[in-house]
């Protein structure tokens, strides 16, 4: 399951801003009385309610089909917009039918809902889990310590470009901030926008960078105590992250703004734009053949003495404390942490995910071994600036880095709004 959808997510994490103006309320509605009704119980039948699309969805078509097979219960698979997803899920998960299961990731946001007493209780289903990894099983519990969340697997943010792009261009990969200069340069010599970006209907792909440069630049932990409330966003060292984001700035793709990441993906895959920072999601809905062609690099070193950390996205499944039929579903979230489950679930979609289960074989293609050593060799793992923080958050950080990347010389004032802004999200 990529996010960010999404799966961001990130095509899991999506947003749309402003969908309420697109007129898409009552579709809004149409789609939690879908996933109630769906939820209602007949002979163990129950809702996996979900926003993978492309390749994601056939893997998780292909897990509940072989679910359904066991005999545990029935499970019905409910596929709903990435975009109307993430605003809906507070709605779907208060309702008083909601959905039993549903697609989304570990961290701050589930930790939310569980303290809101939405989020079924899994620790049983987690006793036999022992295999995993003490951090798979710290990002599934939550701040009371119980386990809310399973995990299924996680994936890895980096520069992707078209090997065949870079050959015809005579470019090569750079490893630190100074030699990603000078690529731009050169690809911008050569007519070609440098990095891609997708702000359009998917503003959340700006946070990416800030994320980076932050922990490039201040380190994880500062970071992590930002996202927390813990530190100021109007603070010298988070300006100091601007100002070197403000070196890449003139290399941006200038229509990167009105279009959302998904276009911008295919402007990267169509040769033109150079490079684009994104999770492995891009790949959801790539041919196999271009997927091949596809490599990425890691984001540069700014500082040598700052311990390297990697964005890791780790997403699975969550449930209702709701549920009609609480055995069916832990049955569910038991198959789907199995060896079995996420093997298959893998083989059946992109490919380019690195499952959770650490027995569990991930795609033997070069890509991912890459992203898999990378994120190995990383001294912290970080998630996703929503995942990190907060939905409610994220928000504060589109507003904030758009405006950024459309007036940089206004930094100050924008900052202070961002504070201001963050400020009434964390006192609630």
């Amino acid at each position: 399951m990529s996010d960010f959808d999404p799966s961001r997510r990130r095509l899991l994490g999506l947003g749309l801003a402003g969908l309420g103006a697109l007129g898409a309320g009552p579709l809004l509605s149409a789609c939690a009385s879908s996933a109630g009704t769906g939820s209602t119980p007949t002979g163990g039948g129950i809702t996996l309610q979900s926003n993978l699309t492309g390749a994601a969805k056939s893997g998780l078509e292909k897990l509940v089909a072989d679910f359904n097979k066991l005999g545990k219960g029935t499970a019905t698979l409910n596929t709903v917009a990435t975009e109307i997803y993430r605003t809906q899920l507070p709605t779907y998960l208060s309702s008083a039918n909601p959905p039993d299961l549903y697609t989304w990731y570990s961290g701050s946001v589930a930790n939310a809902y569980s303290r809101k007493n939405l989020l079924l209780d899994v620790s049983d289903v987690w006793q036999g889990l022992g295999e995993y990894t003490p951090a798979m099983r710290n990002v599934s519990t939550d701040e009371t310590g119980k386990q809310i969340f399973v995990p299924m697997n996680n994936y890895w943010w980096g520069f992707f470009y078209r090997k065949s792009n870079f050959a015809k261009w005579g470019v090569q990969p750079p490893k630190t901030w100074a030699e990603f200069l000078t690529l731009c340069q050169t690809l911008k010599s050569k007519g070609i926008p440098p990095i891609g970006i997708g702000l359009g209907d998917t503003p959340w792909v700006a946070s990416a960078w800030f994320d980076y440069l932050n922990i490039r630049v201040n380190g994880a932990p500062f970071h992590r105590e930002l996202l927390a409330g813990k530190q100021r966003f109007d603070d010298p060292k988070v300006k100091a992250v601007f100002a070197k984001w403000s070196e890449a700035l003139p290399y941006f793709d200038p229509k990167g703004k009105a279009y959302p990441f998904q276009e911008a993906t295919t402007a990267l895959l169509a040769g033109k734009t150079g490079m684009f920072l994104i999770g492995t999601f891009l790949a959801d809905a790539t041919a196999k053949d271009v997927v091949e062609d596809l490599d990425f690099f890691q984001f540069p070193i700014i500082d040598p003495a700052v311990p390297v950390a990697e964005e890791a996205p780790t997403d699975g499944l969550f449930a209702s404390a709701k549920t009609a039929n609480p055995a069916a579903t832990k049955a569910l979230l038991t198959y789907a942490a199995s060896v079995e489950a996420q093997e298959a679930y893998v083989a059946n979609s992109s490919g380019i995910i690195l499952p959770a289960h650490p027995k569990a074989k991930a795609s033997d293609m070069p890509l991912v071994a890459k992203g898999k050593a990378m994120l190995a060799g990383a001294a912290e793992l970080t998630q996703f600036f929503n995942r990190d923080s907060s939905d409610a958050l994220q928000p504060t950080a589109d507003t904030a880095l758009t405006r950024f990347i459309d007036k940089p010389d206004q930094i100050d004032a924008i900052l202070a709004e961002w504070q201001k802004n963050a400020e009434k999200v964390f006192k609630g």
